[in-house]
């Protein structure tokens, strides 16, 4: 009974943390529209590493339904909580030192964003809150393709995900499949193909290979694998 009682528990912390995390994400993104992407937007592109800032709060979720259903983690808590510590004198103190290091992670992760409009690039972060402005004649490189193995590093990009980066002359790369939204919800592959148009027509520098494009066939649907394919093979 105790088995079944922890797969349903389990079970439920699974359910309730992808929703969660829809959940804040879905927020986040509404706030990163409301406050940095003006309506002459194409799309915008929600930036990596920061983006993995949403899954600390997923942790806190976690660590708060154990805290509340699980005894066992309960007494865990109790036993090791500092009774006469500093720590425990100064809980008002480290309660609001929290607070202010969560509004600080919360302000980092909605403001690194990349807005892309019909005639310049818009780059904000933590420490660029007006944002940095960027014209088109300042991309002097494109690069895209497909990915042909899953990055090392913890969700940087997956084995068959398309890209496609933009290099600027100060050496900063916009990645436009790291997508927060494009104008009136439309599937980004054909946003970035009209942008794509318009780099090629203006003669940006673009790189392009077809190498792995048939990675993108299992998970999408034609409609979609076609556009990729569109870009791809789109060069000067």
């Amino acid at each position: 009974m105790k088995k079944i009682k922890s797969i349903l528990f389990f079970i439920f912390l699974l359910v309730v943390a992808v929703i969660f995390t829809l959940g804040i994400f879905i927020l986040i993104n509404e706030i990163q529209e409301m406050l940095f992407v003006p309506d002459d937007s194409l799309m915008w592109t929600f930036k990596y590493p920061a983006s993995l800032g949403i899954f600390i709060y997923q942790v806190y979720l976690i660590l708060g339904l154990f805290y509340i259903f699980r005894k066992k983690f309960r007494s865990i808590y109790m036993e090791f909580r500092p009774r006469n510590s500093f720590i425990n004198k100064k809980r008002k103190s480290n309660f609001r030192l929290f607070i202010a290091i969560n509004v600080i992670l919360f302000y980092m992760i909605i403001s690194s964003v990349t807005v892309i409009t019909k005639n310049k690039i818009i780059d904000y972060s933590f420490l660029h809150p007006q944002g940095q402005v960027f014209n088109y004649d300042d991309i002097i490189k494109i690069n895209t393709g497909v990915y042909g193995r899953t990055s090392l590093i913890p969700l940087k990009y997956s084995k068959g995900e398309f890209f496609y980066i933009l290099e600027l002359k100060n050496g900063q790369k916009v990645h436009l499949n790291r997508v927060g939204g494009t104008k009136d919800d439309e599937h980004d592959f054909f946003v970035i193909r009209r942008i794509d148009d318009k780099l090629v027509n203006r003669g940006t520098l673009k790189v392009s290979s077809m190498e792995n494009f048939e990675l993108t066939t299992k998970d999408l649907d034609k409609i979609y694998t076609d556009k990729i394919q569109d870009i791809l093979q789109n060069t000067n």
